[in-house]
């Protein structure tokens, strides 16, 4: 097998860019060769973009075709872990897009089922790709920076209109969507957050509900967390912000970094700050500096991913972003979830039956009110 057959599952805007992706010949170790979806006038525009592929108003008969080895699922938050059950019963490899799920135990239970069915699981964290994380990432972790300190990251560029959030009748509400910034945005914040600086032990959340847009859900948030060696991190995000900012600090015994606009800057000191504070005479000095600058262009991380996925597949290249990890960036976001609610610090890992009570209480009050 020189490619994998891959279907989607959902076809709306982001199942849509993916199978332009690979029709565009932007992933060349894969062919789509099916897709489905409740939306007859989304097939309709699959089959248009590629007339070969074959089209499923069932996504199980799909599965059941026999025409795919991979599955790719872009559909509503709830339901990636539903159907990536479902292909791991069949044999079938997953890339799921994000987030894994809308709560951590349907993640963990399609977890272990990835690993008892021992299939190529992937999730599309796109932004793994971007070689200016990748750099930091190896700086962090090879411990270059020394011990960690401080991460702030001022994420307020994800602007959505009134516009965006009507446009779809899953969008922004806890029975559709599940969530709002922190779960539709921002996972791919709050995984590079994890994946570069690590996973806090608690969290404080501030979330506001319909600050900005006519919604249920959040759209403006501040996380703060700590580390068990003391080290910090704040997390600005919001949909309601023009002009937006981008903006990553992190701090450490060593230096500190700083991305923004694609570049990264690498501040050295020549003396750990921690030795130099207390061998200096002088109150008033700072350590002698060194300073490198790394600039990338982002690429387009969706079929990097994709392509990255086929080769695990075909070749058993290592993944980019796990399908596994997606538990990390989600029990971020929960435990924000449930300080906001209880109006405490959480945890991580979350209390699950903690949020999972408030969810459906928001759930069932909402469906009351439609």
């Amino acid at each position: 097998m020189d490619k994998i057959r891959l279907g989607i599952i959902g076809v709306g805007n982001m199942g849509t860019g993916h199978l332009k992706s690979v029709v565009d010949g932007e992933c060349p170790r894969i062919e789509v060769t099916a897709v489905s979806d409740i939306v007859p006038e989304k097939l309709r525009r699959a089959k248009d973009i590629c007339p070969s592929v074959q089209c499923f108003d069932d996504t199980i008969a799909m599965l059941d075709s026999g025409l795919i080895d991979a599955a790719l699922i872009a559909v509503p938050h709830y339901d990636h872990p539903t159907f990536a059950i479902e292909c791991f019963k069949r044999g079938i490899h997953v890339m799921t897009e994000k987030p894994a799920g809308v709560y951590t135990r349907q993640v963990r239970e399609m977890n272990e089922a990835a690993k008892k069915a021992g299939v190529v699981f992937a999730i599309m964290f796109n932004q793994r790709s971007n070689p200016i994380f990748v750099k930091a990432r190896e700086i962090v972790r090879s411990g270059q920076l020394g011990e960690l300190k401080r991460l702030v990251w001022i994420i307020t560029n994800w602007y959505r209109t009134q516009s965006y959030y009507d446009s779809g009748s899953w969008r922004a509400s806890w029975d559709g969507e599940g969530g709002g910034v922190l779960l539709n945005q921002a996972p791919h914040n709050l995984d590079l957050w994890q994946w570069i600086f690590g996973i806090p032990e608690r969290v404080r959340a501030f979330c506001s509900f319909g600050k900005y847009h006519h919604v249920a859900i959040e759209d403006d948030v501040t996380i703060y967390g700590e580390y068990e060696n003391g080290a910090t991190a704040t997390f600005i995000t919001t949909t309601g912000e023009a002009p937006g900012t981008n903006r990553l600090e992190i701090s450490g015994d060593k230096g500190k970094l700083v991305l923004e606009n694609g570049t990264l800057k690498w501040t050295k000191l020549k003396t750990p700050e921690r030795e130099f504070c207390f061998t200096s005479e002088s109150g008033f000095a700072c350590p002698e500096t060194e300073y490198e600058e790394f600039t990338a262009p982002e690429p387009d991380g969706h079929p990097i991913l994709l392509s990255n996925f086929a080769d695990a597949i075909l070749d058993r290249a290592p993944l980019i972003a796990p399908g596994y990890e997606g538990l990390n960036s989600l029990s971020i976001s929960n435990a924000a979830y449930v300080s906001a609610w209880t109006d405490d610090w959480a945890k991580i890992p979350v209390n699950e039956e903690i949020f999972e009570k408030h969810l459906n209480e928001l759930r069932e009050n909402e469906k009351k009110t439609v």
